[in-house]
């Protein structure tokens, strides 16, 4: 039975899936807009600091369904997630910490967890999987998001026995290293979003994020620090995206990349070494070959999460999670010249962006996941604009619960 069969089912039944959505700005505010679409579903706890955008996703909200029900609404995320009425958590905050309280409340409240949160899963998704798993519960990123929409496709490509050479997505905006919410603000309030979180799109920090949670979840690395990331369109990405010696910019195979081009796509690129195969794929028109192009040209971000959601609660069942211990780091890197004596803001301010690496990269040169850029940091010395942040450079904040779980998964994931 498909999933959406089994919603109509929970619909017929009088027993529909329980969401509590934490976070009502713009994505947390389309999903709850889409679930009142949605049969064998409801909305029953909305949170934000934000009491104003709490009030209108719920208003909003009840203005659309059919079958009115009690909806809880709160700036508190305890208050939801501990609310009998909830059966599963959606973080829809994109901060670390915040989503590392959310993280913690979720397993002491038993509830399955959904991440519209990229930049909590990167920091601590390791050890939270870990924990959600061994309790019996699920711990899940969302459909939609450009990290499961390309995991559907690699592996679609793996079940029919293809190699996979590269996995990856199109980049929506262009890149700008140095923005900040002040030179995004006038964008950010035509396109009604936040300022940090385009920002974060701009200074690259957000794709470097995805295809980190994209290798954590398959293995794959990236070709070199921060990866390539070439212009290419459908016809020409086989052939960039392929080995150096082969004409095109690659060190190896097996690697997370990021294309100019192709947006709001996300792709992977395949061979088979079979003859008969190889001849197939032509005969279908898929390419010229060797190397093929799985191609699907849109993600529908938080609108698919209700598919992650129905997932965890019918099948116990995910659309994303880290295999194990971290293969991949999304590291901080100054945006800007910081003094000694400084504070530095995190994703999406005015201090740093994200970098992509290995996870062996970054413990060899002592960076610092930009996730722990959280709570008061300051600078121990003069940083220069692009300098790669080390704890020589910075003082860290043991007093957030992102760092405190990071250092708990550090210890875990050691060997």
């Amino acid at each position: 039975m498909s999933v959406y069969q089994e919603l109509l089912a929970r619909e017929r039944d009088g027993q529909p899936i329980k969401v509590g959505v934490v976070g009502a700005g713009q994505m947390g505010f389309g999903l709850i807009s889409q679930i009142s679409r949605i049969p064998g579903m409801e909305v029953r706890g909305i949170c934000d600091v934000n009491m104003e955008a709490a009030e209108r996703a719920s208003s909003y909200y009840q203005s659309k369904v059919t079958k009115k029900h009690p909806v809880l609404v709160s700036s508190d995320y305890r208050k939801v997630i501990q609310s009998d009425e909830v059966e599963v958590i959606v973080d829809a905050t994109g901060i670390p910490e915040v989503g590392a309280n959310i993280s913690l409340e979720a397993l002491r409240s038993r509830k399955h967890l959904v991440l519209l949160n990229v930049e909590v899963d990167i920091t601590i998704g390791s050890i939270m999987h870990n924990w959600f798993t061994s309790a019996g519960l699920v711990y899940t990123g969302s459909a939609g998001d450009e990290p499961a929409a390309t995991l559907e496709l690699y592996e679609f490509a793996k079940t029919m026995g293809f190699e996979v050479l590269v996995a990856g997505k199109g980049k929506n905006n262009p890149f700008i290293p140095n923005a900040n919410p002040d030179t995004c603000k006038e964008e950010a309030l035509q396109k009604r979003m936040s300022a940090h979180m385009l920002a974060a799109f701009q200074d690259g920090t957000k794709t470097m994020a995805e295809m980190n949670l994209l290798s954590n979840a398959t293995g794959l690395i990236p070709d070199k620090m921060g990866m390539h990331g070439v212009e290419a369109h459908l016809e020409t990405v086989a052939d960039k995206l392929n080995l150096q010696e082969n004409g095109g910019v690659l060190n190896q195979f097996g690697v997370v990349e990021y294309v100019k081009g192709l947006a709001p796509g996300v792709f992977v690129i395949v061979k088979s070494e079979l003859e008969p195969v190889d001849a197939e794929l032509r005969y279908l028109k898929v390419g010229k070959g060797p190397h093929y192009v799985l191609y699907r040209p849109y993600h529908l971000a938080s609108l698919e999460t209700p598919i992650t959601i129905a997932k965890a609660v019918l099948h116990h069942d995910t659309s994303i999670h880290p295999l194990g211990a971290p293969v991949s780091e999304t590291v901080a890197v100054a945006k800007r010249d910081i003094q000694a004596g400084e504070a530095i803001d995190g994703i999406g301010g005015y201090s740093v962006r994200g970098v992509l690496e290995t996870h062996q990269e970054m413990k060899k040169d002592s960076h610092i996941p930009i996730g722990l850029i959280s709570g008061k940091i300051i600078a121990k010395r003069p940083i220069r604009q692009g300098q790669f942040l080390t704890l020589d450079d910075v003082e860290l904040d043991p007093s957030t619960t992102v760092w405190k779980l990071r250092a708990l998964q550090d210890r875990l994931f050691s060997n």
